[in-house]
């Protein structure tokens, strides 16, 4: 098996296991408060990592990665995560998938501004009509819906979208699993402090579901996802493999009702591929 075909083998893990993140994430906040489940699972994630550094004996970064590494911690480790558990108070995570496919456009946008490339105008067309989309879809629901989780969720996409980009592009000169590793690494000593400081005087009872969402997010959503995401960019190429992303949407969908009973409408659906249309060809036309 050639590199490229075992980066795409690795980045399609990568993004089975980043659909049931949402889900998880929705599972958990429904008995942890969102901050202490942002900084519980990066703890939690952060000592697997340097584990997992120290058994390999990995070098330090150098300090010209180091601003790099704290772009990928604030995007992908504290960004995306505490704002899609604060939106998921709000709103269902079937709801919040549609914006997820807004995701790939966000990476790409950031590739775009981080290595300076010059787009046909087409791709910014599609990008506002992508934007348009959710925008109308969001704001037109019939059923109720929050515009504070509407909101918070287009935050986790710049955030993440923003941390994809940088970490893509790092692990080119670090390695996959390197980067997400060291990003935890880093942000730990805040993480742990924060965890220490605002733990819930009682958790949740050791049968409670609250937990499998906790595990889920610590150790494949903040970890072992990574591990292949990044794996796959490094192996398969970040322009490609990204387009992987846009299965995202449709496997959460498929967990939003399978796992916790939501119901997913013909609107969800038909924004969502909607999205995904305009994505795909902001891609096409981003250099």
């Amino acid at each position: 098996m050639n590199n490229t075909t075992s980066g795409w083998i690795s980045g399609f893990v990568g993004v089975l296991i980043f659909s049931g993140s949402l889900p998880a994430t929705r599972i958990a906040v429904a008995d942890f408060d969102p901050l202490f489940l942002t900084v519980a699972r990066a703890t939690i994630a952060g000592l697997l990592a340097i584990c997992l550094l120290l058994a390999f004996r990995e070098r330090r970064p150098a300090r010209s990665d180091l601003l790099p590494l704290a772009i990928v911690s604030l995007g992908v480790v504290i960004g995306f995560p505490l704002l899609t558990a604060l939106a998921l108070k709000h709103i269902t995570s079937a709801h919040s998938i549609v914006f997820v496919g807004l995701l790939p456009l966000s990476t790409a946008i950031f590739g775009v501004l981080r290595g300076g490339e010059r787009p046909k105008a087409v791709f910014w067309l599609f990008s506002c009509l992508g934007s348009a989309i959710v925008a109308g879809f969001a704001l037109f629901q019939e059923e109720a819906v929050s515009s504070i989780g509407d909101l918070l969720m287009l935050g986790a996409i710049i955030a993440c979208g923003l941390g994809y980009a940088e970490g893509a592009s790092l692990s080119r000169k670090l390695g996959g699993w390197q980067v997400i590793s060291w990003a935890l690494a880093l942000s730990l000593p805040v993480m742990l402090t924060v965890s220490i400081a605002v733990m819930p005087v009682s958790l949740p009872d050791l049968d409670s579901t609250s937990w499998f969402g906790l595990g889920y997010v610590s150790l494949f959503s903040m970890l072992i996802g990574f591990i292949f995401w990044y794996r796959g960019l490094a192996l398969g190429g970040i322009a490609g493999v990204s387009q992987l992303q846009l299965l995202q949407p449709f496997f959460g969908l498929v967990l939003a009702a399978a796992l916790l009973g939501e119901k997913v409408s013909l609107g969800m659906f038909a924004a969502t591929l909607a999205v995904v249309a305009c994505v795909a060809g902001a891609k096409r036309f981003a250099r």
